[in-house]
């Protein structure tokens, strides 16, 4: 598995059209928080219970051969991470992950989109 920063993501899925861009979030923080602009949704872990989404790996290859490079978001890159080396498991074999994720790491104050993340560096996101 690759990591790029969100800017790096954000030039690599330009230049790469053919790539699919996947928010593993759950479908509480894509609702509420937003998304980046042109991802799908396919949670890594969702409600009601909180687990790994049995599904997240057909649903992925639903969505994209495994011939294609797949890039992954969550809130901070750890959950992304995760879900990326199930897809490298299952025989992905160009998976990338978005260090810092959609909002990025917590600051002092515990709070995130302060210092990185994709909303930081103001790459193109909305709310659905």
């Amino acid at each position: 598995m690759q990591h790029l920063t969100p800017k790096q993501a954000y030039e690599f899925l330009q230049s790469n059209p053919e790539a699919i861009f996947v928010d593993v979030r759950s479908e509480m923080e894509h609702m509420f928080v937003g998304s980046p602009k042109d991802s799908m949704l396919i949670p890594w872990v969702d409600g009601p219970e909180w687990d790994i989404n049995p599904h997240f790996v057909a649903h992925v290859k639903k969505a994209a051969s495994q011939n294609r490079p797949v890039v992954l978001i969550c809130r901070s890159g750890r959950r992304s991470m995760d879900a990326g080396q199930a897809l490298e498991q299952a025989g992905f074999t160009e998976v990338y992950n978005v260090t810092h994720g959609f909002e990025g790491d917590l600051d002092d104050s515990h709070h995130r989109n302060s210092h990185n993340g994709w909303r930081f560096d103001g790459l193109p996101w909305g709310q659905t």
